[in-house]
């Protein structure tokens, strides 16, 4: 697949100091991209200069991680694209990267998730915990023996938006992954590197507590449907 062949896509809130570096790095290693303003204070359109090979969506208010993603990849189907990647604008993810997800694309309707490599520096604790307990949940009602379930550095299929998603905010990343798995049975990772900023200049918009009752409410959710409405299973 080549660099012709899909699109990125960067949901974005309140990422002033980071965002306009995330979109030079996507942009120095020649991919088009879609920025999707998700109600940040300061528009984004405020703090990246006009370029042909960026798009800016906004979100007059903010409707989540999820809404925005659904909203970039209405915008990839619309311009033709079948495939886009999935990267955050706090930094972390490195557009050098992309490479590994598209080298993995081996038929259609297939997700590709870049697995961090958490063996770096200034990794939080609390962010391996919860990669593995939301590993687990992903297992059980998919079946697919996830290895980072929380990455937001995937190739995505445009079909994605067939899936009927409910969720609109961090829980969207757990949902489509089992929704997907139950249609298509399509789903690889690859690991990739990523960069983690010193707790000091940190920006993250995932609230622990909030965010990981949503998601675990939502795994049990999943593992009903599949238990007592065969969902992924006929």
């Amino acid at each position: 697949m080549s660099q012709n062949n899909i699109i990125v896509i960067i949901p974005t809130y309140n990422n002033p100091k980071t965002i306009k570096n995330v979109t030079d790095d996507v942009l120095k290693n020649n991919y088009k991209l879609i920025v999707i303003d998700d109600g940040s204070q300061i528009k984004v359109s405020d703090l990246i200069p006009s370029h042909p090979n960026i798009i800016i969506l906004r979100h007059e208010t903010n409707l989540g991680k999820g809404e925005a993603i659904l909203t970039g990849a209405k915008k990839a189907k619309e311009l033709g694209y079948n495939y886009f990647v999935s990267m955050d604008g706090d930094g972390q993810h490195l557009a050098s990267e992309i490479y590994k997800l598209q080298n993995c694309i081996t038929t259609d309707n297939q997700i590709v998730i870049g697995s961090r490599n958490f063996e770096i520096e200034n990794v939080p604790k609390k962010s391996k915990i919860g990669r593995a307990f939301h590993n687990f949940w992903i297992k059980l009602n998919s079946g697919y023996d996830i290895t980072d379930s929380l990455t937001g550095f995937r190739l995505y299929p445009v079909s994605i938006l067939d899936l009927g998603i409910k969720s609109k905010r961090f829980n969207f990343e757990a949902e489509v992954l089992v929704k997907h798995y139950w249609k298509y049975k399509k789903i690889s990772d690859t690991t990739i590197e990523c960069y983690y900023p010193t707790p000091e200049e940190r920006v993250s918009h995932f609230n622990n507590y909030k965010d990981t009752i949503s998601i675990t409410l939502l795994h049990l959710k999943l593992f009903l449907q599949k238990i007592f409405l065969l969902k992924g299973i006929l």
